[in-house]
């Protein structure tokens, strides 16, 4: 069933091309405040630091991220030569990353390129996808942390924009919505909730996960929080340990952070540790997806078909496909057909339509209309040699 995510991802990259409105796929949306701490959520989901770190908004573009688990024996691996872990880009596809500080400076400069070195944002995605035997076959979008004032040269409208970006992911049914949101603050007030509410009132497809609760306040606990006692979602509140940044600082492993998170939920929430932290939210998110696609599959293929026939019969009105490689041929080709086209025009074809006027009585039209033509002297400046030798060349 796995193989369905696989399969998801690259529907999803033509989805790109032909427009995600064409094509509606199952998917899970990351949302949340700036602070809410997504970043370090996804990068404990996928295992290793990649993603831009800063202040203000890091996330400025939405982030496609594919993660495909590969055994050690896998084909692929035999393909690219390559033995551990490894990042392409949808825009960079025979490119391979192999050091992860380099995926960070690649969705830092793709970034740029798009959107600028102010702290506006972009609707146009990145696609990322992470080869690895570590990761579990899962697919993710992150998108742009929300924010209510603007810094430095960003638009004023900043949080329209991200409202905007936000509302084109999740007002899908097809779209489950990942809420990060902050223990430490009070969840009545969490934008990423908002949100879910207002595209699913219901909760069927909302999923939120509690970020820094070792960040409470001293002798409160988040208990209600994780057992659904205050937040109406219905598919689960997961609970998660994000990293410092002193820890961050001093390059702490994801796995000492893990371990590190295991410890607190068995010390603190002894009754539900096994249904919290990093690891569990991995594997829910991939049993979430995959039964998610199931449900979707029936409309899924229909929708697809109805894709395959209207991008068909596009094709079909191009005419058929250019087989000669001779390219400089193929260009006399086109540009004899288009000037013979263009003397039709001029002289009236065969079947000339008699209820209006051909191309060149149209144009002798607008020279009559026009009296400014009239003091046009066109053999000014020529001499007679000169009109020769052009009539000489175009009869060459």
């Amino acid at each position: 069933m796995d193989s369905l995510i696989s399969v998801i991802s690259e529907l999803r990259k033509i989805s790109n091309v032909v427009g995600r409105s064409q094509l509606e796929l199952p998917q899970i949306i990351t949302v949340g405040s700036q602070s809410s701490g997504k970043s370090s959520v996804l990068e404990g989901i996928v295992g290793w630091d990649f993603l831009p770190r800063g202040t203000g908004i890091v996330t400025r573009r939405p982030l496609i991220l594919n993660l495909v688990n590969v055994p050690e024996n896998d084909p692929k691996r035999k393909q690219t030569g390559l033995i551990g872990n490894w990042a392409t880009f949808g825009h960079l596809p025979n490119e391979y990353f192999t050091d992860f500080e380099k995926v960070r400076k690649e969705i830092e400069n793709d970034t740029v390129k798009v959107v600028g070195n102010d702290k506006n944002i972009s609707e146009v995605p990145i696609n990322l996808t992470i080869f690895s035997s570590k990761v579990i076959d899962l697919s993710l979008v992150d998108l742009p942390g929300i924010t209510r004032v603007p810094v430095g040269n960003q638009a004023i409208t900043i949080e329209e924009d991200i409202r905007k970006i936000i509302h084109e992911y999740i007002k899908s049914p097809k779209s489950l919505i990942l809420a990060v949101t902050p223990a430490n603050q009070d969840v009545a007030t969490s934008d990423a909730l908002h949100l879910a509410k207002k595209y699913d009132p219901e909760g069927k497809r909302t999923l939120c996960v509690l970020t820094k609760l070792d960040l409470m306040d001293k002798g409160t606990h988040a208990m209600k929080e994780l057992t659904g006692q205050t937040i109406p979602v219905k598919l689960g509140i997961i609970g998660v340990l994000n990293r410092s940044q002193e820890e961050i600082n001093n390059c702490s492993s994801i796995e000492d952070c893990l371990l590190k998170e295991e410890i607190f939920f068995g010390n603190n929430y002894p009754s539900i540790s096994s249904k919290n932290g990093i690891k569990y939210l991995r594997k829910q998110l991939n049993k979430l997806l995959i039964n998610h696609i199931a449900e979707h599959l029936p409309g899924l293929r229909d929708g697809i078909n109805n894709l395959s026939i209207e991008q068909q019969a596009v094709l079909d009105h191009l005419g058929e496909a250019a087989i000669d490689e001779d390219q400089t041929k193929l260009t006399i080709q086109v540009i004899r057909k288009f000037s013979d086209l263009f003397k039709d025009l001029l002289n009236g074809y065969d079947d000339l339509d008699t209820r209006q006027l051909a191309g060149g009585a149209k144009i002798g039209r607008e020279f009559r209309n026009f009296s400014s033509f009239k003091n046009i002297v066109a053999d000014e400046g020529l001499t007679r040699s000169v009109v020769i030798t052009a009539m000489r060349n175009a009869h060459a």
